[in-house]
């Protein structure tokens, strides 16, 4: 085989390698992606669980870059805290070694023809003639086979280029050397935008002998850092919460290369001991030994520093006062899913921002400085919310997400209604005027309170009860106006005019119940195994008749 063969051979079998990673990479994230986000939410409650979470998930779906870029729209979603992400984005790089075991421990001992394009055939019938899941599955099946396909192409055109290509031509064991190969490392991952694939062109050129083992593990040192690109590139234009994300991604990883370099100063000579008696398939081991074991202590020492390595992030990238819309990142509506769960935890934001305003609409003392500045935000941030709603592809939604897409626009409806009553300021100003409503008003205000005390499905049962004790008020001292009008010296249209203050008080209160309701609705679907959440006719019935 020539020089120009073996290099294009060599470079093909890079390619269909990629290739393969991004089909097996997608057919695994359609297989399970709903059953992949309640994965995150539900084992991410501490760090090292958040670890363990993002390995498995990245060992699944054979790709770091993409495990990290969904964790950074999770977080700017809200799905996640920063916390949380941070634990599933080290165990990425754990479950990332994955592929170079497999690599290592298969690709060079099967006959690679004989073994992937059967499942090649297998997998382009399954996504002929299967249902959905089929096809993601066949396309995940062939993707898998592409993989040990491009390694028999990559091994084959290094075993052309065994003459031309030796550890000579690459730079040596120096720190000018270690350099460049680290640089080599990094410029690889970017441009393949795979560092999995990166660890396999290392491992096939050191079983080839065109690199030692010294060279490979820099080189891998400088892959792992690389992948961080993607991921960086995935937080431009996102909130301050998915910016810091990816920063610490980075700096993760360059600590990580860090440690691995002085890791591979006791390491190396050991390697070099082994490969000298166990030969080629002592020197692939080597690598993914080196590559697994610098992961893992990079892992463990940042979950040592964890708070203030969090602290010093935040500190670079300091959280600002947001607009109530920064989650809504237009680039998550190519995920419908994850853009309905950004709306969902904006008009969350939208209703505590909405009910703040109202208790203070309800002070003793009347509305304060600000407060029309502050609704006027709240009406821009619906018309936002209502827009981004408006650009989900809801054809796609199925199942629990459908239904909380649905539950978004039930509470986009209540707040607008909500902030139509809560700038009629005359009958704000009219609650105040007379003893008994500035009575109801507080009693009114207290229960808003006290709600927002609570959190999930607490505040969507005491809004139900308080509204109801509201009404019940309501009408009494309705009752009252109306027998006693005219005495006093009260003329019948302030007798109307505080009826009608009361009816608000009434209505505002019935809004905040149905958006609470619907909020609990959402969070129990993400939460649930299978979305499914309760919804009781009679409740449903009732809001519809007396929605106004």
């Amino acid at each position: 085989m020539g020089e120009t063969s073996g290099i294009l051979t060599a470079l093909g079998g890079v390619g269909l390698f990629l290739l393969g990673m991004t089909m097996l990479t997608e057919g695994m994230q359609a297989l399970a992606g709903q059953s992949m986000r309640r994965l995150l939410r539900r084992f991410t409650r501490t760090p090292l669980r958040g670890v363990a979470a993002g390995a498995v998930v990245t060992a699944a779906l054979q790709s770091s870059s993409a495990v990290t870029v969904m964790v950074i729209g999770f977080v700017g979603a809200g799905l996640l805290t920063f916390a949380q992400g941070l634990g599933v984005v080290f165990g990425a790089n754990i479950g990332t070694t994955l592929t170079g075991w497999l690599v290592a421990s298969l690709g060079f001992r099967l006959d690679l023809d004989m073994l992937a394009l059967p499942l090649v055939f297998m997998g382009g019938m399954m996504r002929l003639f299967g249902g959905a899941r089929v096809r993601h599955g066949g396309g995940a099946l062939a993707g898998f086979a592409l993989l040990f396909l491009g390694l028999g192409l990559m091994q084959a055109g290094m075993a052309g280029l065994g003459e031309v290509v030796t550890p000579e031509r690459f730079p040596g064991d120096t720190a000018l050397g270690r350099a460049q190969l680290l640089l080599i490392g990094v410029v690889v991952t970017v441009v393949t935008q795979s560092s999995s694939a990166g660890v396999a062109t290392a491992l096939v050129a050191l079983d080839a002998g065109a690199i030692g083992f010294g060279q490979a593990a820099v080189m891998v040192i400088g892959m792992n850092i690389g992948t961080t690109f993607t991921a960086l590139l995935a937080t431009l234009g996102g909130t301050v919460a998915a910016r810091q994300t990816g920063l610490a991604h980075l700096l993760f990883n360059l600590l990580t290369g860090g440690l691995a370099f002085m890791l591979l100063i006791p390491f190396a000579p050991l390697a070099e001991a082994w490969i000298a008696e166990g030969g080629r398939d002592a020197a692939r081991l080597s690598l993914v030994i080196f590559h697994t074991v610098f992961n893992i202590v990079g892992v463990a020492a940042i979950l040592i520093v964890l708070g203030p390595f969090m602290a010093l992030v935040r500190t670079v990238l300091r959280e600002r006062r947001e607009a109530l819309t920064a989650r809504l990142d237009s680039r998550l509506l190519v995920q419908p899913a994850v853009a309905v769960d950004a709306a969902g935890a904006t008009v969350g934001d939208i209703a505590r921002h909405m009910q703040g305003l109202l208790i203070a609409r309800l002070s003793p003392s009347g509305p304060a400085r600000g407060d029309n500045a502050r609704l006027r935000q709240a009406m821009r941030a619906l018309d936002e919310t209502r827009g981004f709603a408006d650009n989900i592809d809801s054809a796609t939604l199925t199942g629990p997400v459908r239904g909380r897409y649905a539950d978004i626009l039930h509470i986009l409806d209540h707040l607008t209604r909500l902030a139509y009553r809560m700038a009629q300021d005359e009958r704000v100003a009219t609650l105040q005027r007379a003893s008994r409503l500035a009575r109801l008003a507080r009693i009114t205000r207290a229960g808003l309170i006290r709600g927002l005390s609570g959190d999930g499905s607490e505040q969507a049962e005491w809004f139900g009860r308080w509204q109801e004790i509201v009404q019940t008020r309501e009408r009494r001292l309705r009752d009252e106006l109306l027998a006693r009008a005219g005495e006093d010296g009260d003329t019948p249209g302030v007798a109307l005019a505080q009826m009608d203050a009361a009816r608000w008080l009434h209505r505002v209160n019935y809004h905040v119940w149905r958006i609470w309701l619907h909020i609990d609705r959402i969070e129990r679907s993400r939460e649930s195994p299978k979305g499914i959440v309760p919804s009781p006719a009679r409740e449903e019935a009732r809001a519809d008749v007396r929605a106004d």
